[in-house]
């Protein structure tokens, strides 16, 4: 017990001190980020690898679930048995095609499979099959909402346009487990041979919270269409960011790379902290050399893995045993093909349901929504369910009371109970009942906070039942709330003298004492007018009487 003890508290203390650095560290990188907005320009790219959504694997019939035993999940060809064959899997074809359709890339109707040779003991055949020279789509771009109120450069929401250069179909490799210990590596193939989608983006980026809000559209878009579950912490979405700087106005810096970023968090932080080293270095005569680098989270640092100097010669080649991959849209002719083998671009682009970057639109211009309230909504596939869960069969509701209730106070309930939006047990129809109340002014917004907690707690009864048993109505009566607030200010005379002093704070507890004594059945907004023109007329009452 005792050595659990010293070991929590030495995580405890160790994690305090990792809070102390992260906050040094955040502002060292604003301060290079106001530095470098001045005097240097930095130029970031990103490479995205998004393991595709398929029960099957690219080019085999082996499965692909997460953390299955090892090695259990590999297939003849997945292990390179000599004489097995590769046979294309028609769904992450269509995953491919649908999310280049998303990214508004232009679709080839015929792509071709190349070998990529390096020689690493996961990836058995010696080989990668992938897409180099004519890849599946090309020439898209994605359109995303930077905004972090944390950052003043981005407390208002900014629409960023980034080019997608090329999406290719291409293999995983399978994972190596380092046993440093005992000085050896472990190999798991169930990962060996799973399709992935290596998108290629152009270098449109300036820093890393630009980076991060690319990152996180993408993930939505995946969630929203479908072709990948977008689990960074499972592997199944990892980021490649490439960064240099230079001076305006003079020729792109030597560029480093920085591999297999994880969360999107990370993404944002190693990128700064690229961009501030290589600053650092350049300012202090020092070269940028073009090297791979990994992100190490417990220092935030960057970490050097191996240089590029000398280019690495992958030899690609044509893979000899797929032939080119041919895909048809409606003007084609392809009545004499087998109509299961055919993928047919127009039939996808029809099944695309409605993109996070429409519903944003659809929520502040139609619904009337704030900016931050509707890239709050859309930012959760289940969360904007959700919402949308709130109207449906309801167009007299309010958009802007049912997204209140939501942010405000589900979401409260949810974090509370440590658990997701999806697995919530509180309807969206209950919700909806809430909000009609509110909405006709039956309730308060403060009772609509308790009914939420109330329903979500297990409460059976319907909100205007709960509403009707405690007399709960909102209380509307002018001379009611009038000899309240005269009563409250009566019963309080050190707050009241304190606020003229000019203590605003004591202001609350006036209005605390009438919500209390109505069980916030009093609208706050007209409890604090009614209040300060109670105070404001005695205070001018005592000057004149003076």
């Amino acid at each position: 017990m005792a050595c659990v003890i010293i070991t929590n508290i030495f995580k405890r203390n160790s994690f305090k001190k990792l809070g102390h650095f992260w906050y040094a560290r955040s502002l060292s990188v604003a301060a290079t980020r106001l530095k470098h907005d001045r005097e240097w320009k930095a130029v970031i790219g990103i490479e995205i690898h998004a393991q595709i959504y398929s029960k099957s694997k690219l080019f085999s019939g082996s499965g692909t679930e997460y953390a299955y035993p090892v090695n259990n999940q590999v297939g003849l060809f997945d292990a390179a048995i000599p004489g097995t064959l590769p046979v294309i899997n028609k769904r992450c074809v269509e995953a491919a095609v649908m999310t280049a359709l998303a990214l508004n890339c232009s679709v080839n109707k015929v792509s071709k499979f190349d070998r990529k040779h390096y020689f690493y003991a996961d990836l058995p055949a010696g080989y990668q099959i992938t897409q180099q020279r004519q890849p599946i789509a090309t020439d898209g771009y994605c359109r995303c909402i930077v905004y972090n109120p944390a950052v003043p450069k981005y407390r208002e929401p900014r629409e960023l346009s980034v080019r997608i250069i090329q999406l290719q179909l291409e293999q995983d490799s399978g994972k190596s487990l380092h046993d440093e210990e005992n000085g050896y590596t472990l190999v798991d193939l169930n990962r060996a041979g799973v399709g992935l989608m290596e998108i290629v983006t152009a270098p449109d980026m300036c820093d890393g919270e630009e980076a991060a809000s690319l990152i996180k559209e993408l993930q939505l878009i995946f969630k929203t269409i479908g072709t990948c579950n977008a689990r960074m912490d499972e592997g199944s979405l990892r980021v490649d960011a490439n960064i240099s700087v230079h001076r305006p106005g003079e020729p792109l810096g030597v560029r480093t790379e920085v591999k297999n970023l994880n969360s999107v968090r990370f993404v944002a932080k190693a990128i700064d902290y690229e961009i501030s080293r290589q600053i650092e270095l350049l300012e202090d005569g020092g070269k940028v050399e073009n090297e791979t680098k990994a992100f190490d989270f417990k220092t935030g640092r960057t970490v050097s893995m191996r240089d590029k100097e000398m280019k690495q010669d992958y030899r690609f080649m044509p893979e000899p045993n797929l032939p080119p991959l041919r895909i048809y849209d409606s003007s084609d002719a392809v009545s004499h093909l087998d109509a299961h083998q055919v993928i047919n671009v127009d039939d996808i682009r029809a099944s695309i349901p409605t993109l996070p970057a429409a519903k944003r639109t659809h929520l502040v211009d139609v619904c009337g929504l704030p900016w931050a309230d509707a890239i709050k909504l859309s930012s959760e596939v289940n969360l904007m369910e959700y919402f949308e869960g709130i109207l449906r069969d309801a167009p007299h509701r309010l958009p802007k009371t049912a997204a209140t209730i939501l942010l405000k106070h589900v979401l409260r309930c949810v974090y509370k109970a440590k658990c997701s939006i999806a697995d919530c047990n509180l309807a969206p129809q209950r919700v909806g009942e809430i909000c009609d109340l509110i909405d006709t002014s039956k309730i308060t917004w403060d009772i609509g906070a308790k009914l939420v907690d109330m329903v979500f707690e297990g409460e059976t009864l319907n909100p205007a039942a709960i509403v009707e048993k405690n007399k709960w109505h909102k209380i509307t009566d002018n001379e009611v709330i009038l000899r309240l607030c005269q009563t409250a200010i009566d019963e309080n005379p050190k707050a009241v003298r304190k606020y003229k002093e000019g203590k605003k704070r004591y202001f609350s507890t006036l209005i605390h004492h009438v919500q209390n004594k109505t069980e916030q059945c009093t609208d706050s907004f007209v409890v604090m007018d009614t209040l300060k023109q109670l105070v404001l007329c005695e205070y001018s009452k005592v000057t004149q009487e003076s």
